[in-house]
């Protein structure tokens, strides 16, 4: 149990910033393992289905790290806080993996020489995936306590906003993390390495979170002593979960669209380079084809991997600009209306971009899109952060990340094996498949989490 000593604050546009810098090491760190995971893995011999496996790290230690460490940071107390310990350990050792990943073989080579065995085939790849999974489950470690700490230390009436400054460290890390490398090869020549660009994310990541951490104080909270009785009866994760989705049937409606919310979110960030080389710039299927094909298709290729990676930056980029009107706007008229006229706009959006192949058309669609991943990443906390039961803030964010993560299992696997179903028979005996389709699939699920939001009550906050 825990004893309130200190009240809730109001923070200031300086104080909200200085809040959200650990969040945009954090996001920066995360992004630049989505940007280049796949480069590192692919040249130590992973396919792209044994990558898929890999990518699955972060929807599992979604669903199991931040329950958890929610719950376990509930009932920290330390000098350091309740949150910050949990934020400070995860920035560590993501810290260390983000370095050795790309260094993943020579790291198998050297354990190998020291422990006098020979090298496995995939010594360098296994090593990898295991970083993979620390950077997965350190940043899911960090983002429960983090989220938490607004309804922990802020007052209900900033709760959209703070969420917002959240979104805005979060399009910001995203562009900035996917700029520099391109920035600086087009400005003075200079091509970053792959291990440069890790030890660039490790730094955002560690030093964003130490800032924080030093200069964002907690509210203090006491610790009771517990009878044996108290800790008999302490509830469960299971106990957690049934009472979380039990405490108010708003709560389960929120659950229910960020639900479909991610569906439709992950139907984008997972397909879209796809859908880019093979839709938009019409390269067939090169998995089962000649090498001479392959280098036929080599720069339409890399043209439209560019293509995708720009597209990526104009969306964050949107997200970034809009982020904290997005707060303002909601703390006007209520988190409610705000997003569904964002889940509106980006599920339009989908279903422009899943009949149109101008690229310029494209891009604009998901600079629009950028609007609704901004509502994305901020609106949902602050409505369900007005029915979390004081003293389990760490908890029901955990869960509610589940909401988050599951979706993403469903995308890599279900979304993925429909669209594999899906092929064109082109001349000369190619294939193509219907990429589009993930943005028919998006938008449908889209405009059901659209159609939960508009029935969730929400609550006013005088």
């Amino acid at each position: 149990m825990n004893e309130e000593i200190s009240g809730l604050r109001k923070l200031t546009t300086l104080q909200l910033l200085n809040f959200c810098l650990g969040f945009f090491g954090l996001q920066f760190a995360w992004q630049m393992r989505i940007i280049l995971s796949g480069p590192v893995t692919e040249g130590l011999g992973a396919s792209p289905f044994i990558f898929g496996l890999i990518w699955l790290a972060g929807p599992v230690t979604g669903m199991v790290v931040q329950p958890i460490i929610g719950a376990m940071s509930d009932n920290t107390h330390t000098v350091f806080g309740r949150r910050r310990p949990y934020l400070m350990l995860g920035a560590i050792l993501a810290a260390i993996a983000l370095w050795a990943f790309p260094n993943s073989e020579g790291i198998a080579n050297i354990t190998a020489s020291k422990l006098h065995i020979a090298v496995p085939e995939f010594g360098g790849l296994i090593v990898a995936a295991i970083m993979i999974w620390i950077i997965d489950a350190c940043v899911n470690a960090a983002q429960g306590p983090y989220r938490a700490l607004i309804p922990d230390n802020i007052e209900p009436e900033q709760h959209s906003i703070a969420n917002s400054y959240l979104s805005f460290a979060i399009g910001l890390g995203s562009v900035i993390a996917a700029g520099t490398a391109p920035f600086l090869n087009w400005a003075f020549g200079y091509q970053m390495s792959i291990e440069a660009q890790f030890i660039m994310a490790a730094l955002a990541f560690s030093l964003g979170m130490t800032w924080t951490c030093i200069t964002f104080s907690e509210r203090k909270f006491e610790k009771k002593e517990e009878s044996a009785q108290d800790k008999e009866k302490k509830p469960t994760f299971i106990d957690n979960f049934k009472t979380f989705l039990q405490s108010s049937p708003e709560v389960y409606k929120i659950c229910m669209m960020q639900f479909f919310t991610w569906i439709g979110v992950m139907c984008m960030f997972i397909f879209f380079t796809q859908f880019s080389i093979h839709t938009i710039f019409n390269v067939p299927d090169l998995t089962s084809v000649s090498d001479a094909l392959v280098l036929q298709y080599e720069e339409a290729t890399a043209n439209a991997t560019n293509f995708s990676s720009i597209c990526f930056a104009v969306l964050n980029l949107v997200c970034f600009l809009v982020s904290i009107p997005i707060g303002l706007l909601s703390t006007k008229f209520g988190n409610k209306k705000v997003h569904a006229i964002a889940l509106l706009t980006m599920t339009l959006a989908y279903l422009l971009m899943a009949v149109t192949k101008n690229p310029k058309a494209i891009m604009l669609l998901m600079g629009i899109s950028g609007i609704g991943w901004s509502s994305i990443l901020a609106l949902p906390f602050a409505m369900l952060s007005e029915y979390i039961k004081k003293g389990s803030e760490g908890a029901v964010m955990g869960i509610f990340n589940i909401f988050i993560a599951g979706p993403q299992v469903l995308v890599c696997t279900l979304v993925a094996w429909f669209i594999s179903k899906c092929e064109v028979h082109l001349a000369g005996g190619l294939i193509n498949y219907h990429w589009e389709y993930s943005f028919y699939v998006g938008a449908i699920v889209l405009l059901t989490a659209l159609l939960i939001t508009v029935m969730i009550k929400e609550r006013k906050i005088n």
